[in-house]
């Protein structure tokens, strides 16, 4: 069995905000950030680099030029998507060996391209109904941390 390994794959991500706040998440998880272009704001971003406040060092961030690049550069993990329209929840996922958590921007969510090649790997959070989505950022959180639940918080237990 791989060891549990948790990367954060935003696909397109057009908030920088929110891409701030999924990093800082990133860093205080121990998960790998990666954003794939093309993304709707600078690296340099002011509104980026605040909402990440002075974590930036603590997170490994990798840019890919597409969701193919990313994924031949991770052949081997578990990629669970998510999407406000998936019939399974996140509670269904089994996060083990190395898992890729993928989540479109916020505007589309995730392309059916993406969606057809991985057949009953997407998920989503439930809600109540009428509410059609939640903050990325927010989304991003609740799940990063139901992977490290899964797993015993490997390096972040006290």
């Amino acid at each position: 069995m791989d060891l549990f390994s948790l990367d954060v794959v935003l696909h397109e991500p057009a908030i920088p905000q929110n891409a701030g706040n999924i990093a800082r998440t990133c860093a205080a998880a121990g998960a790998k950030l990666h954003l794939i272009k093309p993304l709707g704001f600078f690296l340099s971003s002011r509104h980026l680099k605040r909402a990440g406040l002075d974590y930036w060092p603590l997170v490994d961030v990798a840019v890919h030029p597409s969701f193919d690049a990313y994924l031949s550069s991770r052949p081997e993990a578990n990629v669970c998507l998510f999407s406000a329209k998936a019939v399974r929840t996140y509670e269904d996922i089994r996060c083990a060996g190395p898992v890729s958590l993928v989540f479109g921007n916020e505007n589309d969510g995730l392309p059916g391209s993406i969606v057809d090649r991985f057949p009953g790997r997407s998920f989503r959070i439930p809600m109540k109904p009428g509410v059609r989505s939640l903050n990325l950022a927010v989304a991003a959180s609740i799940v990063i941390y139901e992977a490290l639940r899964q797993n015993g918080f490997p390096g972040i237990r006290d």
